[in-house]
């Protein structure tokens, strides 16, 4: 991290280079403004400290300088006891903070840090917009939902660290794609993502490909092998449905987390690995230890970091991107080229409950392409029947146990009725119209700017509807 301190006072520009060096800063100082700015046109800084009074060029000049020429950049401004109602002032012009004079390093540090972590998330909150607004989600996903853009700002935050992360959610939200996307963006990108399913392997062998054997350690162990803990150092391991560990190897693994090595199978010397450890389950671990079938302290060590996916019927804003991206894929792969998919079949799409998630939702989309016989989808192509009428209330089986989640559901199912309401008297309308905006609006007594803006809060967009 790089930081420019302004300051006509030898002492104070001095000090503060000592202080933040020592906390592992790169610092360079500018003894007025006209020097800062010289800085300021030839490097990029994470951080600016300058002085509010200063002769020649104010502190308030330098903020201006900075907000031209580096306006990510935030600005931490010292002032003496007597001008603290116009650091406050420059606070709303801009700056993040301010420090009084006379300080102590333990406030000095303290500040650069909050400045530092404001910017980072800022940068991320960027990163994550870009991404979205570029490809309407965010490295694998598809998306634009609040409940995604959530996951989106988790990841870039996770990434920046070597805390373990738990990936939670039902099959088919995505778990392994949001391990990825974790790795990709962070420090460990150019070393080993190594994944394991951990429901794929038998118990014996789960611990071997974990931990590695020594040849003729048992049964089997023809030559020495490493296990992934060590295959994935430098990178990211990532172990899939973590519950279906037995207890047994659920010691092992916890010893192996603590101690950060490894000790293979049938040998006798650990050897040490450096990893960032994703786990995922779709079962919910909490319960497990309650059970006594997981470990707690396990349980602990693996949940530093929770990320949940959200399943698709809680983002069913997502649906058109979704069915957008899915259908055009599909299209391709089979050599098709379909105008798009019925009103029907997309709104059947938004209304059905997807025990499956994303993983079903692509599934049926493959099937529809290669199914179907004109130029457009129709509803039987999805092939997924007739029972959308559940998810359409929010119901989807699940029945409350205490009187404020069944307040909670019965809010949700008012909103989902009045929604399904809203989507039938919209695309209704824009049908009788020829999905013609401006006709459907004024064929319905409404304004023009106020149809659109249901549609779009409703997540309905005529290209998405129907064809290309």
């Amino acid at each position: 991290m790089n930081i420019l301190v302004v300051d006509d006072e030898s002492v104070i520009r001095d000090g503060l280079a000592r202080i933040l060096e020592g906390d592992s800063f790169t610092v360079e100082t500018a003894k007025s403004g006209h020097v800062a700015i010289e800085h300021l046109q030839q490097k990029e800084f994470d951080l600016i400290i300058t002085d509010l009074k200063m002769p020649g060029m104010s502190g308030f000049e330098v903020l201006g300088a900075v907000k031209t020429l580096q306006p990510d950049t935030p600005v931490i401004m010292i002032t003496g006891f007597a001008t603290v109602e116009t650091a406050v002032e420059a606070m709303k012009n801009g700056t993040v903070d301010y420090i009084v004079k006379p300080f102590t390093p333990d406030q000095i540090l303290e500040k650069v840090h909050l400045a530092l972590e404001q910017r980072k998330s800022s940068v991320e909150d960027l990163y994550v917009k870009k991404e979205i607004d570029c490809h309407h989600g965010f490295d694998q996903f598809i998306g634009e939902s609040r409940e995604m853009q959530k996951v989106y700002r988790r990841i870039m935050q996770v990434a920046a660290t070597d805390s373990t992360v738990l990936i939670t959610g039902e099959s088919g939200t995505g778990k392994e794609l949001a391990a990825r996307a974790i790795h990709k963006n962070s420090s460990r990108r150019d070393f080993p993502f190594v994944a394991v399913d951990c429901t794929a392997l038998a118990e014996n062998l789960l611990e071997s490909e974990l931990f590695g054997h020594v040849k003729g350690s048992f049964t089997g162990a023809m030559q020495t092998k490493m296990g992934l803990f060590m295959v994935a150092d430098g990178g990211t391991l990532f172990l899939d449905e973590v519950s279906n560990i037995s207890l047994a190897t659920q010691a092992k693994l916890l010893r192996a987390l603590q101690e950060r090595q490894v000790t293979p199978i049938g040998g006798t010397q650990p050897v040490s690995f450096n990893i960032h450890l994703v786990a995922a389950t779709n079962r919910n671990l909490k319960t497990m230890v309650a059970e006594g079938t997981f470990r707690e302290d396990l349980y602990f060590r693996l949940n530093i970091i929770p990320l949940d996916l959200p399943p698709l019927r809680e983002r069913k804003g997502d649906i058109p991107l979704l069915v957008r991206h899915f259908m055009n894929k599909f299209m391709e792969e089979v050599g098709k080229d379909l105008r798009g998919i019925s009103p029907e079949a997309m709104q059947f799409l938004e209304n059905y409950s997807y025990p499956g998630n994303v993983r079903e939702l692509v599934n049926t989309l493959e099937r529809a392409v290669v199914l179907a016989e004109g130029d457009v989808i129709q509803k039987e192509n999805l092939e997924l029947g007739d029972s959308a009428e559940l998810c359409s209330t929010g119901f989807d089986g699940f029945v409350p146990t205490s009187a404020e989640a069944l307040k909670e559901m019965k809010r949700h199912i008012r909103d989902r009725s009045v929604e399904s309401v809203e989507k039938a008297f919209v695309i209704n309308a824009l049908k009788r119209s020829n999905w013609n905006i401006s006709r459907a609006a004024e064929e319905t007594g409404m304004l023009r700017p106020n149809f659109q803006t249901m549609l779009k809060r409703l997540g309905i967009s005529v290209k998405d509807y129907f064809g290309k």
